[in-house]
């Protein structure tokens, strides 16, 4: 009975081009509650999958990585057809200066949003949504996003068109899956036809991340560098 689930299970992860490790599957089973069922087993491994460090949880075919010369930057380009998954391990807004992040993110801290060229108080009232009165103006990019495939292989990729969903306000450690991208000289370029949002995150890493990009941000301004690799 448990080999006929972690079988199904499989297959449906499958489906998504999500191909867990035999490992990480058993691990996951190992933590289930008998009788659950099945629609509701598909739900929580593939919330809990996303939610995994894909380099240890999953065990893709080469189709779904990165070539092995993909940071090859004397190849102008190639298309790398996948569907590859991958984390987003870091996201830069290139568009806006670093000095400007820095600022958008202190008059976050002291409760403060822009609407136009006004800075407005954010006050919770009684009964209000806190979301809605807090939620964050997106820069249109273009950003620069840092990628890791399951086999722990990074690359940057750049997302000029403006996805929806792609922005510094995101969690870090969502899933993309990418499909037919092009790659220049060693950059992935991401276009809205191409790319997936699968969801997900790594809670630490999300938590340092944030806690860390104001930081990032002005050593970065101070020395004229770019986003870690």
């Amino acid at each position: 009975m448990a080999a006929n689930i972690a079988l199904e299970l499989t297959q449906h992860l499958h489906a998504r081009h999500l191909y867990p490790s035999t490992a990480w599957m058993q691990n996951f089973l190992s933590t289930t509650r008998p009788n659950t069922p099945l629609p509701a087993l598909k739900q929580t491994v593939g919330f809990r999958l996303l939610a995994s460090d894909i380099t240890t949880s999953l065990n893709p075919p080469a189709t779904s990585l990165f070539p092995e010369d993909i940071l090859r930057g004397t190849v102008q380009c190639r298309i790398v057809s996948g569907p590859v998954v991958c984390q987003i391990l870091d996201i830069e807004d290139i568009g806006n200066s670093r000095w400007s992040q820095v600022e958008a993110i202190e008059a976050k801290e002291r409760g403060e949003m822009t609407k136009g060229r006004e800075i407005v108080r954010v006050v919770e009232q009684e009964n209000d949504d806190p979301s809605a009165a807090t939620a964050p103006i997106h820069s249109r990019g273009p950003f620069k996003l840092l990628l890791q495939d399951a086999k722990g292989v990074k690359i940057y990729a750049l997302d000029v068109r403006g996805i929806e969903g792609l922005n510094t306000n995101m969690t870090m450690g969502v899933k993309l899956s990418l499909r037919n991208v092009d790659v220049r000289r060693a950059v992935v370029m991401l276009e809205p036809g191409n790319v997936q949002i699968l969801g997900g995150k790594l809670e630490a890493f999300d938590k340092a991340w944030k806690e860390g990009r104001k930081e990032r941000l002005m050593n970065a301004a101070n020395s004229g560098g770019g986003i870690a690799g």
